[in-house]
């Protein structure tokens, strides 16, 4: 799933792209993408300006000139292209919206995911629950202190609450413990000022190192796409069950935890410590 690095990623590249460009064409194939009927949606957003995109946590919006929004929420293995030409079948694409400039964004992989047209009221109503974005200035460590006091749960189901921070996933939380040297099945009750210190600072590193290599998405984002996805190669822990950690040699361990995938190093992130 697109957490926060790939969807900052499509947003710098989109804001480069698409600020300032006319909607000229509409093309939804999957009218369950949409919160509307196809005709609507279509009629509604021919000739629209988009004036700039916006992300907030794992959602982007797409700020329009009629003081509309589109909310994209990609969830599990949603994924965007842009250029002259769909690097698929037209076909396997839920939503294509074409531009003056002969380019189109295509929109694929929403079978749960979704583009609405909202409201900038509903917009507003509809992310109020997000909580600070994971790199938000105004989260500091002494606020993240706040926000953990009388937490219970575990490390790793904390990180992935998008009430408590929004942006961080499975990917991420797995690698934000492993930089931080914390177990992520560990009880956030019971971590450790100087551990609480630690995750906070790698939640930052990791998150901006992915950022920087583009995420680990590896869908290319354009035909002479060659960042999307670089982070991919870059993580230590996730995805990489039975392989060795690259700082110790130990064997990387996959467990799940509240339905969800864990990596992480029995010897850089004992359980006990």
């Amino acid at each position: 799933m697109p957490e926060l690095p790939e969807m900052e990623h499509y947003r710098s590249r989109l804001s480069h792209l698409l600020c300032g460009q006319q909607v000229t064409g509409v093309v939804v194939n999957r009218e369950g993408t949409i919160n509307e009927p196809a005709e609507v949606f279509k009629a509604s957003l021919l000739g629209r300006v988009i004036l700039f995109v916006e992300r907030r946590g794992k959602h982007l919006l797409f700020h329009l000139d009629d003081g509309y929004r589109l909310h994209l929420h990609l969830m599990l293995g949603g994924w965007m292209s842009y250029g002259e030409q769909a690097p698929k079948k037209l076909s396997q694409y839920q939503v294509i919206l074409s531009f003056g400039n002969g380019v189109s964004l295509y929109f694929g992989g929403l079978r749960l995911g979704y583009l609405h047209r909202i409201t900038a009221k509903a917009a507003i109503e509809e992310l109020k629950e997000l909580g600070p974005d994971a790199l938000d200035p105004r989260l500091t460590l002494e606020a993240f202190r706040k926000r953990l006091a009388g937490k219970k749960g575990k490390l790793k189901t904390t990180l992935t609450d998008q009430r408590f921070v929004s942006g961080i996933g499975n990917c991420y939380s797995d690698e934000i413990a492993f930089d931080a040297n914390v177990f992520p099945a560990a009880a956030v009750s019971g971590l450790k000022d100087e551990e609480i210190e630690r995750i906070y600072h790698s939640i930052r590193n990791v998150l901006t190192a992915a950022i920087e290599a583009g995420g680990y998405m590896e869908q290319p984002f354009t035909s002479d796409d060659t960042v999307t996805g670089g982070f991919n190669d870059l993580c230590q822990v996730y995805d990489r069950g039975d392989e060795p950690c690259r700082v110790c040699g130990t064997t990387i361990q996959h467990e799940t935890i509240t339905g969800r995938k864990m990596f992480y190093c029995p010897t850089c992130q004992p359980k006990g410590a």
